[in-house]
């Protein structure tokens, strides 16, 4: 299933549990399921759903399905069905079969008159507020709908003109009869289907009532022979009716379900209502805006799948919820790119130097080694002449002590070339720097085996009359932890320097730089050449990850 590299999954209580249901003959084949709803992008925490029912089937030689369970039309749309799909592969993993709700919904339906003919189901005239009005709370039992004991015969008259499309919207649903006293408030009989006239994505108008998610579920990991059905803990006290509807339908196959802990980021909104929210009020650039945690966004941002699929490994499976620090996700990014992105300049907030010694319209090209780390990456040739571009924070004209940079009368490496010292500072009318005069020692050329003395500061620079212009983007968390701490209402939790905007210039060698081309920029971290805005006439780089950290993955 996966087509990359296969690694096996670390010990956790789901993984024991499907060796133990090997061992002992309970199944002969792992099949589980991704089973997402198409109403959305998917986020970070869909990763880890991804790779552990790939990753679990595929170490113990079994299947896993791709199925959307589309059964809320108002909500989706073929747009989210075909960027799960595109999420999915980018992670590296293909389906055995890909597999709809929506192809159940003859099946679902028989076996909803199946329970109306057994008395486990009966048509309710109560609005949804009456039904939630009248399910009780954790220590008071709910109240029975008067519509509760109507007979067989009704039930089945009322719910095949509610599929006939007689009725309105919420006009009437159809609910399971189990016990409005369960102290589980989701086995208080819950509602099966509501009536929808609306157009499906895949079935169009044939049907105007859908079964609600927690019937056609369980319903459809049955029809697909699912083995483990896992999903995240807030599905726990749903466990009973996922039960509940598989042997009231008398489904052949008993799929059982599964919980572990959601994955939660520090700084990383996981809420599909939020992250909608995000993309409607236009605070960001859509699903696929960098700042957000959806996959489509991290692809984009310049996340590799490899990281992810380590990152997700690393974190485990477990049974209780927990805050990952969002710096361990950055560790995994860093990881794999270190030996695979090429090292070379960028300079963000240029300022320009001239070089006054060096000759008037001389150009010479400097070698320079691709990755330090990797060999086999090769060597480029840099040009460089008398004037080029350095970082504006590369100089202070009155530094504090241990400033080992630019400044009047210091001499500093310029990478890969050669030392420079400041000699002059060029100022404008309001006394800002706009431009350095500096000489150069043609004797400190990189790579000569010059030993006459040594420079403390090392910067990097990039050619003036050969440079790309760039725009690079810069970002911090879209919204903090301590923001929501306050109880703010989510859209006033937005960090407002989320993104800044820099302008400035790569080397030439980048010029022809394609979507996806990943780059660590010396001393400004690692970058991603955007897919989408990135032209001819203006590259655009959108940072991963900054190159450090103090964060030990091994203390997380």
């Amino acid at each position: 299933m996966e087509n990359t590299e296969t690694k096996q999954l670390s010990s956790n209580f789901i993984k024991n549990i499907v060796v133990e249901d090997l061992k002992e003959g309970r199944v002969q084949e792992i099949v589980t399921r991704f089973p997402p709803e198409p109403n959305g992008y998917l986020h970070i925490g869909h990763a880890k759903s991804i790779c552990l029912n790939f990753e679990l089937a595929d170490e113990f030689k079994g299947r896993t399905n791709l199925r959307f369970d589309d059964t809320n039309p108002v909500k989706e749309d073929t747009e989210f069905v075909e960027s799960i799909q595109e999420d999915v592969r980018w992670l590296g993993f293909e389906w055995d079969e890909l597999r709809f709700a929506s192809d159940y919904f003859e099946e679902l339906y028989n076996r909803a008159v199946l329970l109306i003919r057994k008395g486990k189901a009966y048509v309710d005239d109560l609005s949804a507020e009456e039904i939630r009005e009248n399910r009780g709370t954790l220590t008071e039992p709910g109240k029975e709908s008067p519509y509760r004991n109507r007979s067989v015969e009704e039930n089945l008259d009322l719910f095949a003109r509610m599929r006939a499309g007689e009725f309105a919207n919420g006009e009437k649903v159809l609910r399971a009869k189990i016990d409005m006293a369960s102290p589980n408030i989701t086995l208080r009989d819950p509602v099966l289907y509501r009536i929808a006239h609306a157009h499906h994505h895949r079935t169009g108008d044939a049907w105007c009532i859908y079964p609600m998610y927690d019937y056609a579920h369980p319903l459809s990991d049955a029809i697909e022979g699912i083995t483990h059905s896992i999903c995240t803990l807030e599905f726990e006290d749903h466990r009973p009716l996922y039960d509940w509807t598989i042997q009231e339908c008398e489904m052949e196959a008993t799929p059982h379900q599964y919980e572990f802990a959601r994955l939660n980021v520090t700084n990383t909104v996981m809420s599909k209502r939020k992250l909608k929210a995000l993309v409607d009020e236009g605070v960001v650039d859509g699903w696929d805006d960098p700042r957000m945690p959806t996959i489509s966004g991290m692809r984009r941002k310049g996340y590799t799948p490899e990281a992810l699929r380590a990152f997700c490994r690393e974190i485990g499976v477990a049974k209780s919820n927990s805050l990952v620090d969002e710096r361990m996700l950055e560790h995994f990014i860093r990881e794999d790119l270190k030996l695979k992105a090429p090292r070379t300049m960028a300079v963000l907030r240029p300022l320009k130097v001239v070089i006054t010694n060096y000759p008037e319209g001389q150009t010479e090209l400097l070698d320079a080694e691709n990755n330090s780390e990797n060999e086999a990456m090769g060597h480029r040739q840099i040009p460089f002449s008398r004037e080029i571009y350095i970082e504006q924070d590369d100089f202070m004209e009155n530094p504090p002590s241990k400033y080992f940079r630019l400044f009047p009368g210091n001499e500093v490496r310029l990478k890969h070339a050669y030392f420079i010292k400041c000699e002059d500072v060029i100022k404008d009318a309001d006394g800002n720097v706009v431009e350095l005069h500096c000489t150069y020692d043609p004797e400190t050329k990189s790579g000569s085996g010059f030993t006459g003395r040594k420079v403390k500061g090392t910067i990097h620079w990039v050619d003036a009359s050969q440079a790309v212009p760039a725009l690079f983007r810069l970002y911090e968390p879209l919204i903090t932890s301590e923001a929501e701490e306050e109880g703010k209402p989510f859209l006033e939790c937005i960090n407002p320097n989320s993104q800044e905007l820099v302008r400035g210039f790569v080397e030439p060698n980048m010029k022809d730089a394609a979507g996806h081309d990943k780059f660590q920029f010396f001393r400004h971290g690692y970058f991603n050449v955007d897919p989408k805005d990135s032209t001819p006439e203006e590259l655009v780089f959108n940072r991963i990850v900054s190159l450090k950290s103090s964060f030990d993955p091994s203390k997380a």
